[in-house]
């Protein structure tokens, strides 16, 4: 049992995806790819160290490593009854696939990236001007809510 989702970057789901056991709902992966763009991580649709910097953010979230693999997209459980795959683009959720049920919005936004923020080293947490940035990444997050494309 788990609350399982696939993030990536390509509608036909041929690419790299990164496979989330826990905390798969939207609401915690918007807050996962917020943390990301507000640090300025080049985005995974256009440099593999994009995959690395969120595969990176989720494991030092959750600590212990179990929730989060990265693999080609037919290698994972894309069809995965919980949550599905968000397609994403420039670390916003722009397609959903395999998705069954409502959104997940039970997490403040600002609250759950501070949460990730306090798991990452010291050396990686978001410095003032990368906070200075939430409300531009906020409201692009509620742009993205209304723009998400659902493909079945």
């Amino acid at each position: 049992m788990g609350n399982r989702a696939v993030i990536t970057a390509k509608v036909d789901l041929s690419g790299v995806g990164v496979y989330l056991h826990w905390n798969g709902g939207r609401d915690s992966v918007e807050a996962f790819l917020a943390y990301c763009r507000m640090k300025g991580y080049r985005s995974p649709e256009s440099d593999d160290y994009g995959w690395a910097m969120l595969a990176g953010v989720i494991t030092n979230f959750f600590a212990d490593g179990h929730s989060c693999g990265v693999n080609l997209c037919r290698e994972l459980d894309c069809d995965n009854y919980d949550n599905g795959v968000f397609v994403i683009a420039d670390w916003m959720i722009t397609a959903r696939v395999f998705r069954r049920s409502g959104e997940q919005y039970e997490h403040d936004l600002r609250e759950f990236i501070k949460g990730i923020d306090e798991a990452q080293p010291k050396s990686m947490r978001l410095t003032q001007d990368e906070w200075d940035r939430f409300e531009e990444v906020e409201n692009l997050v509620k742009q993205a809510r209304n723009n998400t494309q659902d493909i079945k």
